[in-house]
């Protein structure tokens, strides 16, 4: 189990589930801001409920990717796959659920009625749940990967 003692959160503002995220949606802290101490720690406990959840819901290929100094939107991200879309859609709702009751945080949620791709932002981390083929077209890791392990890993 977690322990969540001596953690500081940020007090966030009640949002909906079912809200869209817009473009003006701004996070609550810019890139190049210096955090305190006791805001890395709610993040990264943030990203150990988060990642202790997904792994309890039998969710697939998991991959955190640390976003500090890379952007102003999250800390962390989580990549993650379910095996259907029943799948991926009850990760995503169970997730929701746990980071309501531990950390009282009602996470933003979008595309759980199809159940292809659900992304849920829970502030300093955002998930993103794939079916596997909608992952393997997307493929997000390659994206935020660093370029020299990209470097590495290309054929010569």
């Amino acid at each position: 189990m977690l322990d969540f003692s001596g953690v500081v959160l940020r007090a966030r503002p009640h949002i909906p589930e079912d809200r869209a995220l817009t473009a003006d949606t701004t996070p609550s802290h810019a890139a190049d801001a210096p955090r305190a101490p006791g805001d890395q720690r709610a993040s990264d406990a943030t990203l150990a409920l988060i990642l202790n959840s997904l792994d309890e819901d039998k969710a697939e290929d998991i991959v955190q990717i640390d976003l500090r100094g890379k952007s102003s939107v999250a800390d962390h991200m989580v990549v993650c796959s379910g095996r259907s879309t029943r799948q991926v859609t009850s990760i995503a709702e169970k997730l929701s659920e746990r980071l309501k009751d531990t950390l009282g945080r009602t996470a933003r949620t979008e595309g759980k009625t199809q159940g292809d791709w659900v992304l849920l932002d829970a502030g300093d981390v955002i998930v993103h749940i794939f079916r596997p083929e909608v992952r393997e077209f997307y493929q997000l890791e390659k994206m935020w990967q660093d370029p020299s392990a990209a470097q590495a890993a290309r054929p010569i």
